[in-house]
């Protein structure tokens, strides 16, 4: 089982035909279920209040100051129903991934490396987490073994720059995760075909067909 959630003013359909679009045909695997959320509507102070699909509030689109922390643990006590119902119909918590696009990226980190630590691994594609992140906090306290990061960004990245999601790779792997970031020069804030094809290579090699049958 894999989740992907999408950027802010996005749907799950909407992230599923955009990534279809790119490939040409459905992101699909024998082995593996995926699962497309969206956000439920909420007030988003960048866009002055008006409602929108996003997974938590911003004070502003910026590294550089504090998370909306009460929208963030509103997010991740919904999603952790989600995992909850893929564990209830059968599916082990080391066979689900969970992963995102820009804000997507930024709320699968905080879900799993704040309150799912066992899960198979995270991948955040274009996002990032605030200087003083409490995904930081939670893993200055932690001594059990990390799920793995695959991080995506292009480097021509206007609205979330390249250098913010560099640097909470840089600290993700400061403190214990196993990390990579793939750079695609020119790449705004956007997938890119190559980028999808590398994250599915990854996917299959941390969910691998040979355990499929407990999946």
């Amino acid at each position: 089982s894999f989740t992907l959630l999408c950027d802010s003013g996005d749907t799950g359909q909407g992230a599923r035909a955009w990534i279809k679009q790119i490939l040409n045909q459905d992101m699909a695997f024998q082995h593996i279920k995926v699962i497309y959320p969206t956000a439920p509507a909420r007030p988003y102070t960048p866009m002055k209040g008006a409602l929108s699909t996003v997974w938590f509030d911003r004070y502003k689109i910026s590294n550089d100051c504090a998370e909306h922390i009460e929208s963030i643990d509103y997010m991740c006590r919904g999603l952790t129903d989600l995992i909850n119902d893929e564990i209830k119909n059968g599916i082990a918590k080391n066979r689900i991934l969970i992963g995102g696009f820009s804000m997507g990226g930024g709320m699968a980190m905080h879900l799993a490396y704040r309150f799912h630590q066992d899960l198979a691994g995270v991948f955040a594609l274009s996002s990032f987490l605030n200087k003083d992140s409490a995904v930081y906090q939670a893993l200055q306290r932690n001594e059990s073994v990390l799920p793995e990061l695959f991080q995506c960004h292009g480097t021509a990245d206007e609205l979330v720059l390249y250098s913010w999601g560099e640097e909470t790779n840089k600290m993700l792997k400061s403190l214990g995760v196993s990390t990579s970031l793939h750079t695609f020069p020119n790449l705004n804030h956007e997938l890119s075909r190559t980028e999808i094809e590398k994250l599915k290579t990854w996917i299959v090699k941390k969910l691998p067909v040979e355990a499929a049958k407990t999946n």
